[in-house]
């Protein structure tokens, strides 16, 4: 029978691994769309995004720990924001 500290690992690590595909996730489709779209649409720069997208990513493989870390935590709230504002914007101007 698996203890509660099992239970919490694999809680644990399943949440890293969500975050870390929804981070990598929102990295590719912000390299998917060209400058031009960035500034049509009147958000941040691509380069902006890819930076902090970017970084976001090589933080949670090169710093692994926590998922409810500060650090992972402020990365995962920027790939949302990407995903649920930026990304809707860039779609709508690359489809007309």
């Amino acid at each position: 029978m698996p203890n509660v500290f099992q239970i919490e690992g694999t809680i644990l690590l399943v949440v890293t691994l969500v975050f870390l595909a929804v981070k990598i996730f929102a990295l590719v489709t912000s390299l998917m769309f060209t400058p031009e779209h960035y500034r049509a649409a009147g958000k941040l720069t691509k380069p902006a995004w890819v930076a902090i997208l970017g970084l976001g990513v090589a933080a949670a493989i090169l710093l692994p720990g926590s998922p409810l870390g500060l650090l992972n935590l402020v990365f995962v709230i920027a790939a949302f924001v990407f995903l649920a504002d930026v990304r809707p914007a860039l779609r709508g101007l690359y489809q007309r």
